[in-house]
């Protein structure tokens, strides 16, 4: 994934209107009408955050007679997802370096027997 779609997939989800309107679009699809409902804010605002949706790639705009819906394009999710990923195998071994030390610290916990040492 090339660093501008990744960083613009990020700075669209730093957001927790967009995240609510992208969690919306899940259900399937909605106009900038539907979207505000639940906001406090007009559409004229909800339609600044679905740009920035919109040039990440996470929502698209139909045509539908006088409609425009909005829908979720989930392929940016996908990789942004893909590219965490990549940190779970270094905090898998973490927590694996982890326990074994916490293992090994329990056998020396108080009540353990002491050691001789050579």
């Amino acid at each position: 994934m090339a660093a501008d779609v990744l960083d613009a997939t990020f700075a669209a989800l730093a957001d927790p209107t967009r995240r609510a309107i992208l969690a919306r679009l899940m259900e399937g699809e909605a106009t900038v009408t539907e979207l505000a409902a639940p906001f406090t804010m007009s559409q004229p605002g909800i339609s600044k955050h679905l740009r920035v949706l919109e040039r990440a790639g996470l929502v698209s705009r139909g045509r539908d007679a006088q409609r425009r819906p909005c829908r979720l394009e989930a392929a940016p999710l996908k990789e942004a997802v893909d590219w965490l990923a990549g940190y779970r195998s270094y905090w898998e071994e973490s927590y694996r370096r982890l326990d074994a030390l916490l293992d090994e610290l329990g056998h020396e916990g108080p009540d353990a027997p002491e050691r001789e040492t050579p």
